[in-house]
């Protein structure tokens, strides 16, 4: 608990990796995510040991970092509830976006990676992707701190007024 505690003090984005494996979409929540490389161009992510996605994203060899924007708390709480039907609703299947696995509408970046490396680490599984293709829009990203969900933006910007 100490260790959770600790490292709540850092401010982290969010994102949901998806995958499809077995004509299967599956989907998680993560906060563990980050750049190693721009040539070529890798992502690392943490994925959980032992669960759906984290088996699917291994068998399918490829995935999707979704980072979340702004305002789509509900969807990271989403897809980080083990057991759900996390795709219920949720139009994710958005091949005419140049997209074949599913991705989450509206968010900041879809980065669509082929898997180049599995490590396993505790209770963890460290995935190194190589980016494919990226795509990305101008949203305000959506910051985890201190086991809550907050906004970044640069000093002294002005807030969005998403309800004008």
């Amino acid at each position: 608990m100490a260790m959770r505690r600790a490292m709540g003090c850092f401010a982290t984005g969010v994102a949901v990796v998806t995958t499809r494996h077995d004509g299967t979409p599956h989907g998680m929540t993560v906060n563990s995510l980050t750049s190693v490389s721009l040539d070529p161009p890798l992502l690392l992510v943490c994925l959980t040991t032992g669960a759906r996605t984290t088996e699917a994203v291994v068998g399918a060899g490829r995935f999707v970092v979704n980072i979340l924007a702004a305002r789509q708390e509900q969807i990271a709480l989403r897809f980080a509830r083990r057991g759900e039907e996390h795709f219920a609703g949720l139009d994710a299947d958005q091949a005419d976006n140049g997209h074949d696995l599913p991705v989450v509408p509206g968010a900041l970046v879809h980065a669509d990676c082929t898997v180049d490396q599995v490590l396993a680490a505790g209770d963890h599984v460290v995935v190194l992707g190589r980016v494919e293709s990226l795509c990305r829009n101008n949203a305000t990203p959506l910051a985890f701190h201190g086991g809550r969900f907050a906004e970044v933006r640069p000093h002294g910007a002005e807030h969005d007024l998403w309800f004008a």
